[in-house]
């Protein structure tokens, strides 16, 4: 199964939303919508866009102030982001000392493009370590740098943690280990 098919499915649980009618709100039926979730077929570009639109993860919630003020008060070089969308939610001061972009510039913006090749690699091994179907919910990996200078990354150990938002989305909490 794809990590769109999970995130539908787990969408459509989590809000009671029958198959039907989250099929008319993608434009497809709902056959296609099933062989997506079971991971028989993967999505179409436009049905990626729509979907990561209405999956991605707000931050927006009193619930999740909290989480919020934790992770940009932190310490540590942390960051949270959406688990499907890589869109940045929050970033510690350590985790943004050296970015040349401001942080308000970057929340809400994807941080993929600035993956490692082991970041990449790490995302591709996250379904069969059973990630998006509540198995494992810490990964660690050895990471190296990128050539970025908008969002650098320092080699080291990374830690991603599965959370959950208050309405039920997924976010990922990344901490950098030197």
């Amino acid at each position: 199964m794809n990590e769109y098919g999970r995130a539908l499915h787990r969408w459509r649980r989590l809000r009671g939303v029958k198959q039907s009618h989250a099929a008319e709100l993608l434009g497809v039926t709902q056959a296609t919508l099933s062989r997506w979730e079971r991971g028989h077929h993967r999505l179409t570009e436009e049905a990626e866009r729509k979907l990561a639109q209405l999956l991605r993860a707000p931050l927006d919630s009193a619930g999740d102030a909290g989480l919020r003020r934790l992770v940009e008060s932190s310490t540590q070089q942390v960051h949270l982001i959406c688990d499907l969308s890589h869109r940045l939610l929050a970033a510690s001061p350590p985790r943004v000392v050296n970015w040349t972009a401001d942080l308000a510039e970057m929340r809400g913006r994807s941080l993929w493009r600035f993956a490692t090749d082991e970041i990449r690699a790490a995302e591709s091994r996250l379904g069969s370590l059973g990630w998006y179907d509540d198995g494992v919910a810490q990964v660690s990996f050895d990471n190296g740098a990128n050539d970025s200078m908008v969002v650098p990354i320092e080699p080291g150990v990374l830690i991603w943690e599965r959370l959950q938002l208050s309405d039920g989305t997924l976010a990922r909490l990344v901490t950098s280990l030197s």
